[in-house]
């Protein structure tokens, strides 16, 4: 009986810190760890939304860049992080799926080890080729690498980078062998493209869409869940038979494991509310993107459906780090 009251006591106890911590929180600036370099997609995200966020939380969001292992020193940072709040991390599937999926041996548990928060923009992803190249279309393309199996690559960001598992998550489907040249980053990549020294790319919509309007890139599909409006006459991979592929790049918020549950709350509705701003929203989509503003439980079931889809692609790829 008194192991029972112990425990309930204990409940309670916990509980009313968490309703006390939401109600002081916060009472300082808060960390948001963006786990890439300056100048890219979630870079810009995270600071079209960090200072609207401090302003309606009352304190300032600080964006720090912590750079490396394709999203997963930032997240590790994260991870190892007091869960209160005060530090938050964006959240893309580089750090969350594919590269945790594809190397086993990073530090953190990408399933485990955080708090989901909210699932804030959706990126189309776009598969584009060099205008060299034979084809024109889908039709044609996997038409030509199926008669040519091995003779053209495909450039990424790097192993395990998004770009890298889109991209043989799509062999996987089409039966189609294409060589993977690995970049240190999505700028060098894209550039050798547009170059012409690698024929193909998967690639975030924002970065290559000026190259496709100055037709220096074919788009061939893109990974949206309906046509993307500045490029109405290219089909998405649902429509082509290929929805698997059909996945927007995320960019979410997370917070170390153990946060309560106020505080999430707290969390999600604000940026949510900061979502819900027209001039946000304006430059959100002037991105390429669109906000998704999801439940911190649809956001934990985003992550983990990611992270599967992934791994199933590196077992059957049979895919290792370089």
């Amino acid at each position: 009986m008194n192991c029972i009251f112990l425990r309930w006591t204990l409940v309670v106890c916990c509980a009313f810190i968490g309703v006390a911590n939401a109600q002081t929180y916060p009472n300082k600036p808060i960390r948001l760890i963006v786990p890439f370099a300056p100048g890219g997609s979630t870079d810009l995200i995270a600071r079209i939304v960090a200072e609207p966020l401090g302003k309606l939380l009352g304190q300032s969001v600080i964006v720090e860049n912590k750079a490396g292992g394709g999203g997963t020193v930032g997240a590790l940072e994260v991870a190892r992080s007091a869960p209160d709040g005060y530090t938050l991390g964006l959240t893309t599937a580089s750090s969350a799926a594919t590269n945790p999926a594809i190397n086993p041996s990073i530090a953190y548990k990408p399933l485990t080890d955080f708090t989901p928060i909210i699932n804030m923009v959706a990126t189309p992803n776009v598969l584009a080729i060099n205008p060299s190249f034979p084809a024109k279309d889908m039709a044609g393309f996997l038409k030509e690498l199926r008669a040519k199996p091995g003779k053209y690559d495909y450039s990424s960001s790097g192993t395990g980078g998004v770009g890298h598992l889109q991209m043989e998550l799509f062999k996987s489907l089409t039966q189609t062998f294409v060589v993977h040249i690995p970049y240190a980053g999505a700028g060098p990549a894209l550039r050798d493209t547009v170059g012409g020294q690698v024929p193909v790319i998967f690639d975030n919509l924002p970065s290559a869409l000026p190259y496709i309007k100055d037709k220096r890139l074919i788009a061939l599909a893109v990974a949206s869940p309906e046509r993307v409006a500045e490029l109405p006459d290219v089909p998405t991979f649902k429509e082509l038979g290929l929805e698997p592929v059909n996945r927007p790049a995320l960019y979410g918020i997370w917070a170390p494991k153990g946060l309560s549950a106020p505080l999430v709350a707290q969390l999600n509705a604000a940026v949510r509310k900061v979502l819900q701003d027209p001039a946000v929203v304006k430059r959100i989509e002037a991105s390429g993107s669109r906000v998704v503003a999801n439940s911190p439980g649809e956001f934990a079931a985003q992550l983990k459906a990611e992270y599967q889809v992934y791994k199933k692609v590196v077992d059957a790829q049979k895919l290792k780090l370089d």
